[in-house]
């Protein structure tokens, strides 16, 4: 969450944000108002400021969900006084939320997909840090059953979300990530094997990876474990990071083996309101096998009435998305997964296809189902210069609504700029042709005008879900 410093408002603590059609009632910001305000009002408050908002339909920096069927809108509103935790008072509700955790174990290919164990989490990032934990835990248990010290632990991924540099320094273990370079932008084999040691928890693949939404190879990493396993006799277990892939592989390049397929992978993680389409709120985990889960992490309580065992980090939590993500999987099956998010791929290709004419750009990502998400990401060339950068093309496209974010790269990549597009449910075709000429009238903005100073990283804005 964002903190918020109470010092940063305390010159602006009597001012007002509103005032009743008589003009003698204001509201104050910062302090809880001393009388109440009739509901009418309140509404009228709040959504006039709402209203300075970006469009979250043209955000397309974001990789969660900003459309959904009013069906399913009408589903999180029947659920919205129902607590996610409470199974005693709301059984019914955790029976849809057990189905959806074997529902996607049989998605991601467990060996026995009803006799699995998962469990839902407000997103992916509470996903992670259970699968962290669980990873933890059986390393940890393995090393004493040695006999060996288990005070060093360590984790090897690629260029990750922040959520993994977070689970790094809340559960203290070491994080060795595979930095970039110019031209080699993920994890590869060679470079994860640099990295392994005995005290490696987990290795952690991302099926899309933030920076560029490329699959980074799970299958071969895998393979390169057997290797050392077989050479050296080290067993090190993979955790599949798939915040964005772990919905769109299964159905848009079934052919892709990250899942359990691949005996080392002990547990996939992923976002239930990016590609999942379920409202924000909702992410999932799985294991293997309940064995891949310590009991030791599971807590019983009784409080809420019967027996009911929880591994979750947040407690009480709405009801709402998980039952939207049931409706999802009961209204679309995997066809209409794969016609949603296949549709998602084709804007994308036409998108590519088209910026790619525009400027001196270099795609890093093109929306091949095969190879990454749903996503386009450019770069200027090495060696040309447009006269403008891509902070000011960011900058640009935001004057007409658009979040088209600009970032840069990491590493010895750190002096590359990176832009992208994400497409999913909501971006239509004709969305993306009104994209292309704004994107167009940008350019000949810089032709007509050329920037003299350019934008810096921080004052092109745009929130890049690094």
């Amino acid at each position: 969450m964002t903190l918020h410093d109470r010092d940063t408002v305390r010159a602006q603590l009597g001012d007002c944000v509103f005032a009743d059609r008589d003009l003698t009632r204001p509201v104050p910001k910062y302090r809880f108002p001393p009388e109440g305000t009739l509901p009418r009002d309140a509404f009228q408050i709040v959504s006039d400021e709402l209203m300075l908002d970006g469009n979250a339909r043209q955000n397309l920096a974001t990789f969660c969900q900003t459309w959904e069927e009013p069906e399913a809108l009408a589903l999180m509103a029947m659920s919205v006084n129902k607590n996610m935790i409470d199974r005693d008072e709301y059984p019914q509700t955790a029976e849809i939320e057990r189905r959806c955790v074997h529902m996607m174990a049989d998605l991601w290919n467990a060996p026995e997909a009803a006799n699995t164990v998962g469990a839902s989490a407000i997103g992916s990032s509470e996903a992670c840090m259970l699968a962290g934990m669980a990873a933890k835990w059986r390393w940890r248990a393995k090393r004493r059953a040695a006999g060996k010290p288990a005070d060093n632990p360590n984790m090897v991924c690629g260029p990750v979300q922040v959520v993994w540099h977070k689970f790094a320094r809340y559960w203290d273990v070491e994080i060795r990530e595979v930095p970039m370079s110019p031209g080699a932008y993920m994890m590869d084999p060679a470079s994860m094997l640099e990295r392994v040691d005995e005290n490696t928890i987990m290795v952690v693949p991302t099926l899309g990876v933030t920076y560029t939404g490329a699959y980074e190879p799970v299958e071969a990493m895998s393979q390169a474990l057997d290797t050392l396993q077989a050479d050296k006799g080290l067993d090190l277990d993979i955790h599949v990071d798939g915040a964005s892939g772990g919905f769109l592989a299964p159905f848009c390049a079934p052919a892709v083996a990250f899942d359990f397929r691949l005996p080392r992978v002990k547990s996939i993680s992923s976002s239930g309101h990016k590609f999942g389409l379920a409202p924000l709120g909702v992410g999932w985990v799985i294991w293997r096998d309940s064995s891949e889960l310590p009991e030791d992490l599971v807590f019983h309580v009784n409080y809420l009435g019967g027996d009911m065992p929880v591994f979750q980090i947040n407690f009480s939590r709405p009801a709402g998305q998980i039952i939207s993500s049931y409706y999802n999987f009961l209204r679309l099956g995997r066809d209409g997964y794969r016609r949603v998010h296949m549709a998602s791929y084709e804007i994308g290709q036409y998108l590519a296809a088209e910026i790619a004419k525009m400027g001196p750009f270099e795609l890093l990502c093109d929306s091949n189902p095969n190879t990454g998400i749903p996503t386009v990401t450019w770069r200027v060339r090495e060696g040309e210069n447009p006269g403008y950068t891509l902070f000011d093309l960011a900058d640009r496209l935001r004057t007409r609504g658009w979040q088209v974010p600009a970032y840069t790269l990491t590493g010895t990549a750190s002096d590359i700029a990176v832009q992208r597009i994400l497409v999913r449910l909501g971006v239509s075709q004709d969305m993306a042709s009104l994209l292309l000429d704004d994107f167009r009238d940008a350019i000949a903005h810089f032709g007509k005008h050329p920037v003299t100073v350019s934008m810096t990283k921080e004052e092109s804005g745009g929130f890049s879900h690094l």
